[in-house]
C-alpha cells in the first residue's frame, strides 16, 4: 500500500512538470498567428512538436523552416527567445521587418536568403557574440548601410548579404581583430560605394565576393590591400570601377579563382599571377590592363581574357617594344594613370595611328613627354633617364612628391623640364642653364616637405636686404631712363598731336629687325615712345595711297583690309577697324590682346608687325602673305585662275597649321586657343607654306550688335559641339580642315541635300565604306598606291580630331606626329627650311613671358585675299539655309 502510493505521487510529479508550459509559448503562438502555411504543422500545444522545431527541456533552440511557402512577418518579440541558436527561414515569401535578435547570446545561425523582407533594424547584431553564419541575400531591403553593430557579432565566419539593397561603403572596421574567424564574405550586387578597407590587411578571410555593384560611384581605388590578403581562395571584383595596378599575388599561394573583369585596371599582369600554380580560374577581360599579354604557367588554369585590354600585343608573353617597356616603368610612378591606359594602344608609340596621349615623335624616337595637368600623383621615375633622345618634359601642374631624380641630368637633348606647382622638395641637380623650371613647389630646396635649412633665418635677413637694394637702383635708374627719353622723343618729334591722340606699347619690335620686316631706312616712320615701335598714321596713309579701293584686300563685320607698301618696298596688309564697333572697354581689350599676340613668334603665325592707335583710327599692320587664304586654293581655284593643290602640297599645308596650332597650344609659355580655324584663316606664302591668322579679339564686339556666330565663338560647320572651350575645339575644327584638304567640299554646303550638308557627317559615313571612300577624295588630286595610302591615314585622323567627346580627340602634338611621319615619305625640296627644329620656334626673338588667353575670340585680323566673306572671322548665316537652321546644326 505503500508503495502504491509513493509510485502515485511520483507520478502525478511527472505530470505538473511536463503540464507547465514553455517560457516561450506565448512568443511562438504570436509567431505562429503572424504565418501562413500549408506544408507547417503548429497545431499542438507544445511548440517542442511543431514542425521545424527543437527544444532543449521547455526552451525552443532551433526554428527551420525552409522553402515551405510560408508567408507573413516576423513579430518584433523574436529575441525571447532566449535559447535560440538557429533560425532559418529561407526561400519563403516572409515580408517587413527583420526585427532585431539583439541580446541573443546563443544564436549561431540566421539564414533568412530569398524572401521579401524590406528592412532590418540597426541594432539586429547587438550582444550576437555566438553568431557564426549570417545570410540576407536576395531580399529587396531598402537601402541600408553595413550596421556599426555587426561588430559585436566576433564569431562570425560567415557574412553574405548578397543583392540585398546595401548602400554606402564597406565599413573600416578592424577585420583583423573583430572578425577573427571571418571566412567568407559575400556583398556581390549591392550599390556599394568607395575604396576597400586597408583594415582588410591581415585578415584571414578566405572568400571574397564584391562583384557587380549597381551604384553610379561603385566600389573604386586600389586593390593592392588584396596582397596582404594571403588566406584569399576566391575572389570576385568583376563589375566596379576600381584602378591602378594589380597586386603582388606572391603570398596569395592557396588563391584559385580571381575574376576582376569589367574594371579599370591598368599596368602590366604581374608575373605573380601568372606563375601562381594554385590558380585554376582567372578573367581580364575588359579592362586597361597594359604590356604584353599574360601567359599563364599552369597548363591547368583556366583564362578569361575576351574583352578589351590595351595590351601591347594580342599573342600572349609576347614582349612589347622597348619604347614601351620604358613608358611603362615611368608611369608606373604614377600608378598608371587610367587616362594613359585608354589612349595607349599598340606596339608602337610613333606609330601616328594609336594616338598615345602626351607623347610626341619625331623619327621614330620620343622627343617630348607633355603629361601638363593630369592631375598626377606619385614621383617622379627615374627612369626618364631612359629616354635618350626627349627633349621636352612637361610634369607641371600635377600633384606629384619627392625629388628629382639625378639620373635626369644624364638627358643630354632635354632642354625644357617643367616640374613647376607640384609638391616636390630636395635639392635640384645640376642641369644645363635654362632647363629645369620648378616655380610652384614650395619646398624645393629643403630636405623633407615642410623643413627649412639651418640657415634660413639668416637667408631670409640677407635676401631682404639684398631685394630693398635693388629695388631702389632699379627705380634710380628707371627715372633717369624717362628723363633721357623724355629728352630724345622732344627732339626727334617736335610736331604736336591732338590731346586725345593715343600711341600704344606693341613689343620690342626693334626698328630694322628682322622680326618686324622693316629696314632700318624706314626709321623715320616710327614713333618711338618708351623705346617701342609703333607705325603713325601718316605712314599708314601713304603705304595703302590713302586707303584707296584699289588696295582692298577683303571686307568683314570689323573693318577692311588694305594692301599697302612701305618707302622701303616692304609689303604689308594693313587691318583698318571700324570705330563704331569698339566701346571704351573695347578699347582696353584691344590694347591687352595686341600686347600678347605681339609675343608670339613661330614661323606658321602670321607676324603682327604693330598697329596705329590715333584719335578715332584703329589699325593693325600684318605681314603681307600673296597667296592669300587656304579657301582660295580649295574652293575657288578655277574662278581665280589657280591650280589645283597637288596631295603632297596639302600634305605640307596641314602640316603647317598643326605646327602653328601645337605652338598655341603646348610649345608657347601659356596655352593659348584659336577658336575659329578655318581654310579662309590660313594664309599662304609665294612657297605656299601656310601660316595661322586671326586668333585673339572677339572680346571686342559689344553685346547686341553681331550675330549670333559671333557670340558663340565659332563658325557653323567647324563649331566643336561642347560649349566649354578647352584646346580640343581647335583639334576639332582641324579636323575638318582636314576632311576640306582631302576632298575639296567645304564644311558646310546648304547647295547640297539636307543629309550631305554636314561635310563631318557626309565624310564619317563615306570613310566607312571603304569601297565607296575613293569618290569622296576631291578629283583633282591624282590618285596611286602611295597617295591613297596617305590620304586614308590622313582621313583616318581626321575622324580622331572630329570624335564628338573632346577626351577621345588627340592633342595637336599627336597630329603634328603624325602628319610628319607621312611627309617623310614624301621629301619634296621646299620641306627643306622644315628640318631646322622640330617645334618651329622662332629663337631669333628672346622669349618674352606671355599671359593666358583664355577664351580667345575670333575677329578676323589676317590680310585675307578673297574677295568673299572671308575677312570676317564668323560669316554671315548662309541665306540658302532657312530660318530654322540653329547652331547646334551647324555644331
Amino acid at each position: 500500500m505503500i508503495i502504491a502510493r509513493v509510485l502515485f505521487c511520483f507520478l502525478c510529479f511527472i505530470a505538473l512538470v511536463y503540464g507547465l508550459s514553455s517560457p516561450d509559448m506565448e512568443i511562438m503562438i504570436t509567431l505562429r498567428n503572424s504565418l501562413k502555411s500549408s506544408k507547417l504543422d503548429w497545431s499542438g500545444p507544445d511548440p517542442c512538436h511543431w514542425t521545424g522545431l527543437q527544444c532543449e527541456g521547455n526552451r525552443v533552440t532551433s526554428i527551420q523552416i525552409r522553402n515551405t511557402g510560408t508567408s507573413g512577418t516576423l513579430p518584433p518579440d523574436l529575441k525571447k527567445l532566449s535559447s535560440l541558436e538557429v533560425f532559418e527561414v529561407m526561400g519563403n515569401s516572409l515580408t517587413g521587418k527583420i526585427p532585431s535578435l539583439a541580446g541573443l547570446e546563443s544564436l549561431r545561425t540566421f539564414n533568412v536568403h530569398d524572401n521579401d523582407f524590406t528592412s532590418i533594424d540597426a541594432d539586429f547584431f547587438t550582444g550576437l557574440s555566438s553568431l557564426r553564419d549570417v545570410i540576407l541575400d536576395n531580399n529587396p531591403l531598402v537601402s541600408w548601410e553595413i550596421p556599426s553593430s555587426l561588430q559585436n557579432a566576433t564569431s562570425l565566419t560567415k557574412f553574405s548579404a548578397a543583392r540585398c539593397g546595401l548602400s554606402g561603403k564597406i565599413p573600416d572596421f578592424n577585420w583583423t581583430h573583430d572578425f577573427s574567424s571571418l571566412q567568407t564574405l559575400v556583398l556581390s550586387g549591392n550599390s556599394l560605394e568607395g575604396e576597400l578597407p586597408m583594415s582588410f590587411a591581415g585578415s584571414i578571410i578566405q572568400v571574397l565576393l564584391i562583384n557587380g555593384q549597381k551604384g553610379n560611384e561603385k566600389l573604386n581605388g586600389s586593390i593592392s590591400v588584396l596582397q596582404k590578403m594571403t588566406s584569399l581562395t576566391s575572389v570576385s571584383l568583376q563589375g566596379n570601377g576600381f584602378s591602378g595596378p594589380l597586386p603582388d599575388f606572391t603570398g596569395l599561394v592557396s588563391l584559385k579563382s580571381f575574376n576582376c573583369r569589367e574594371n579599370q585596371l591598368t599596368g602590366p599582369v604581374p608575373s605573380s599571377l601568372t606563375g601562381l600554380e594554385s590558380l585554376s580560374n582567372v578573367a581580364l577581360g575588359n579592362n586597361l590592363l597594359q604590356g604584353p599579354t599574360p601567359k599563364f604557367k599552369s597548363k591547368y588554369t583556366k583564362v578569361d581574357m575576351t574583352g578589351l585590354n590595351s595590351f601591347c600585343l594580342n599573342t600572349p608573353g609576347s614582349t612589347c617594344d622597348p619604347r614601351v617597356n620604358t613608358l611603362l616603368s615611368i608611369v608606373e610612378a604614377f600608378g598608371y594613370p587610367v587616362r594613359l591606359a585608354q589612349s595607349w594602344k599598340g606596339n608602337d608609340p610613333c606609330d601616328g595611328k594609336s594616338m598615345w596621349v602626351g607623347i610626341t615623335c619625331a623619327g621614330g624616337e620620343i622627343t617630348v613627354i607633355n603629361f601638363k595637368n593630369m592631375g598626377l600623383t606619385g614621383t617622379i621615375s627615374p627612369r626618364f633617364a631612359n629616354l635618350t633622345s626627349v627633349r621636352v618634359i612637361d610634369l607641371s601642374q600635377n600633384n606629384l612628391t619627392g625629388t628629382i631624380p639625378q639620373e635626369l641630368t644624364n638627358l643630354t637633348h632635354l632642354t625644357t623640364l617643367d616640374v613647376s606647382n607640384n609638391h616636390l622638395y630636395g635639392q635640384v641637380p645640376d642641369f644645363k642653364p635654362n632647363v629645369v623650371n620648378t616655380s610652384g613647389n614650395p619646398d624645393i630646396g629643403k630636405d623633407s616637405p615642410g623643413s627649412s635649412s639651418g640657415n634660413s633665418k639668416a637667408a631670409k635677413i640677407v635676401g631682404a636686404i639684398i631685394g630693398i637694394v635693388l629695388c631702389l637702383l632699379l627705380i634710380g635708374f628707371a627715372v633717369l631712363y624717362l628723363v633721357k627719353k623724355k629728352k630724345q622723343d622732344r627732339k626727334m618729334h617736335p610736331q604736336k598731336y591732338d590731346q586725345d591722340e593715343v600711341k600704344i606699347t606693341i613689343g620690342n619690335l626693334g626698328v630694322g629687325g628682322s622680326e618686324s620686316g622693316l629696314s632700318g631706312s624706314d626709321a623715320h616712320h616710327m614713333i618711338l615712345e618708351d623705346g617701342n615701335t609703333v607705325i603713325s598714321i601718316q605712314d599708314l596713309q601713304d603705304a595703302t595711297d590713302n586707303f584707296k579701293g584699289k588696295n582692298i584686300l577683303g571686307r568683314g563685320g570689323f573693318g577692311i583690309v588694305y594692301k599697302g607698301e612701305l618707302h622701303d618696298g616692304t609689303k604689308i596688309a594693313v587691318k583698318r577697324m571700324d570705330p563704331s564697333i569698339l566701346s571704351g572697354k573695347g578699347l582696353d581689350e584691344f590694347k591687352s590682346e595686341i600686347s600678347v599676340l605681339t609675343k608670339v613668334r613661330h614661323r606658321n603665325l602670321v607676324k603682327l608687325h604693330g598697329f596705329c592707335l590715333e584719335g578715332d583710327e584703329r589699325l593693325l599692320v600684318y605681314q603681307y602673305m600673296p597667296q592669300g587664304t587656304l579657301s582660295r586654293h580649295i574652293f575657288h581655284w578655277q574662278e581665280e585662275g589657280l591650280k589645283p593643290l597637288e596631295w603632297s602640297r596639302r600634305l605640307i599645308i596641314a602640316s603647317d597649321v598643326a605646327r602653328g596650332v601645337e605652338y598655341l597650344h603646348t610649345l608657347a609659355h601659356k596655352s593659348f586657343i584659336h577658336r575659329d580655324l578655318k581654310p579662309s584663316n590660313i594664309l599662304l606664302g609665294d612657297d605656299m607654306h601656310a601660316k595661322v591668322a586671326d586668333f585673339g579679339l572677339v572680346r571686342l564686339a559689344p553685346e547686341g550688335t553681331q550675330s549670333i556666330e559671333t557670340k558663340i565663338a565659332g563658325t557653323f560647320g567647324y563649331l566643336a559641339p561642347e560649349y566649354a572651350v578647352t584646346t580640343k575645339v581647335d583639334v576639332y575644327s582641324f579636323g575638318i580642315i582636314l576632311m576640306e584638304l582631302i576632298t575639296g567640299r567645304k564644311a558646310l554646303d546648304a547647295k547640297r541635300s539636307e543629309e550631305d550638308v554636314h561635310l563631318a557627317t557626309w565624310f564619317r559615313r563615306m570613310f566607312i565604306n571603304k569601297d565607296s571612300f575613293p569618290k569622296a577624295i576631291d578629283e583633282t588630286i591624282e590618285i596611286n598606291e602611295e597617295t591613297l595610302r596617305s590620304i586614308n591615314k590622313v582621313a583616318q585622323l581626321a575622324c580622331h580630331c572630329s570624335a564628338r567627346e573632346p577626351q577621345q580627340r588627340p592633342d595637336m602634338s599627336h597630329v603634328v606626329n603624325v602628319l610628319v611621319s607621312l611627309l617623310d615619305q614624301w621629301k619634296p625640296e621646299e620641306r627643306s627650311r622644315d628640318s631646322e627644329d622640330i617645334f618651329g620656334i622662332d629663337y631669333d626673338t628672346p622669349p618674352v613671358p606671355l599671359e593666358i588667353i583664355e577664351g580667345l575670340g575670333n575677329v578676323s585680323l589676317a590680310s585675307t585675299f578673297h574677295g568673299d566673306n572671308t575677312l570676317t572671322s564668323i560669316p554671315s548665316r548662309p541665306p540658302e539655309l532657312d530660318n530654322t537652321f540653329k547652331s547646334g546644326q551647324g555644331r
